[in-house]
């Protein structure tokens, strides 16, 4: 850290995701205003925003607009130290800095807030334009590796190491997923080795492997179970229900029913070596009305088309019920509506963190004074790499929005702290 007895300061910026850039326009307003403060944002890779576009492929989701109080709750354990940050900067702030770049909204039918072109390269092109009218200085190709003895930023660029001294520093360095678009975990060793305590990065909004037969892998594998809900034991210990599709994959399951329960899936068979889901496959039917279809007479049909003529139940939901109901469950009416509506199927491990689409993890908020390392003084960190976590559905988006736009006050206050 430099002193504090000079006219203009420098603050370097390493990650280009949304925290990193939010970071960056927080401290290019104010720099623009005073005229004593220069942002340099550094990203290893050959274009900032990487994860950003390709989350957006499918259709930038932003936000969400479900009530607030509501929406709060969505970060679980750390929603209390998030909930500051996101009343500075929540849901509504975010549609209208979308506005702000040219760019309108609307709420999907879901509640999911979308820019009305449904992609994230115009809006990433119109934030770019502004920070650079900002004055904020992009620098690619430099992947951070640490700090040198006397304080400075080492970055690896293509013309050799790079030693860069700056008056505070922002890491939005994002989590360990998706590496090839830059968030790689390598940061962690770094911050541990700085005494910095880091909550291990692991996969959310995860799918997880199923011991299926080989037989149902290679018939089902891709097929989406649409109209379908869950019902498990949460982090709590009590149980929940939650209704939606996913996907069966060949070794497992995911999307986007599957993500909203990952968490308490993963911490469950972190636990207790597996996790069981239980199934209503016909979740707009009750129980009664499942056992009195099956109890009709069927004549010499066989069950299999008993179940598609009266319920329906066909392709990957007819071989999901012969996969994990018993022969005994499957020949007694009685036991068959049961388990149609409580399928049991068990999760025997999240897939991969580098495949998820988030991570949980990262370092402490006990670790940090605001945003700012409690061991590392002018040291501030924001977005993924903080351990926190959330759904899909625009809670991600958010929170990263808004700890960059935090951490970026934060340094604000620092550089304006008297002299030590």
């Amino acid at each position: 850290m430099q002193s504090q007895n000079k006219n203009s300061f420098r603050v370097a910026v390493i990650g280009g995701g949304p925290a990193g850039l939010m970071a960056a326009q927080t401290l290019a307003q104010h720099a623009a205003a005073n005229s004593t403060l220069q942002v340099d944002v550094y990203d290893a890779m050959p274009s900032v925003g990487r994860k950003f576009l390709l989350a957006g492929r499918g259709g930038m989701n932003i936000t969400h607009a479900e009530p607030y109080e509501t929406f709060v709750t969505r970060y679980g354990k750390r929603a209390a130290e998030l909930r500051p940050m996101l009343d500075a900067f929540g849901p509504q702030h975010v549609r209208d800095w979308v506005r702000g770049l040219g760019i309108e909204t609307f709420v999907g039918t879901s509640g999911r807030v979308f820019p009305t072109e449904m992609k994230a390269a115009p809006l990433l092109r119109a934030w770019l334009h502004r920070l650079r009218e900002l004055g904020v200085q992009f620098h690619q190709r430099h992947r951070w590796t640490g700090w040198r003895a006397d304080g400075a930023l080492l970055l690896d660029t293509p013309d050799g190491e790079l030693a860069v001294q700056a008056d505070a520093t922002i890491l939005a360095l994002g989590g360990a997923s998706w590496a090839r678009l830059g968030s790689d975990g390598a940061w962690v060793p770094v911050l541990e080795g700085q005494g910095v305590e880091v909550a291990p990065l692991v996969a959310a909004n995860c799918g997880f492997d199923v011991d299926w037969s080989a037989h149902f892998s290679a018939k089902h594998a891709g097929e989406p179970l649409t109209t379908v809900a869950i019902t498990s034991t949460g982090a709590d210990g009590l149980p929940f229900r939650k209704q939606g599709q996913f996907v069966v994959t060949a070794s497992g399951v995911e999307g986007s029913l599957i993500y909203a329960l990952s968490a308490a899936l993963r911490d469950q068979i972190a636990a207790d070596g597996s996790a069981v889901i239980y199934l209503d496959l016909l979740p707009d039917l009750s129980a009664e009305r499942v056992l009195d279809e099956l109890s009709r007479p069927r004549g010499s049909r066989s069950m299999a088309s008993h179940l598609q003529s009266r319920l329906g139940i066909k392709g990957v939901k007819a071989g999901l019920l012969r996969e994990c109901a018993s022969a005994e469950q499957y020949a007694d009416p009685a036991r068959l509506a049961e388990v149609l509506k409580m399928l049991p199927v068990r999760l025997r491990a999240p897939r991969p963190v580098d495949e998820a689409i988030s991570t949980g993890g990262g370092v402490r908020f006990e670790a940090m004074q605001g945003m700012m390392l409690a061991a590392k003084p002018g040291v501030f960190v924001a977005g993924e790499m903080v351990d926190w976590e959330a759904p899909t559905g625009g809670y991600l988006l958010t929170a990263c929005l808004a700890s960059g736009q935090e951490a970026g006050e934060d340094v604000l206050r620092w550089l304006a702290r008297p002299p030590q």
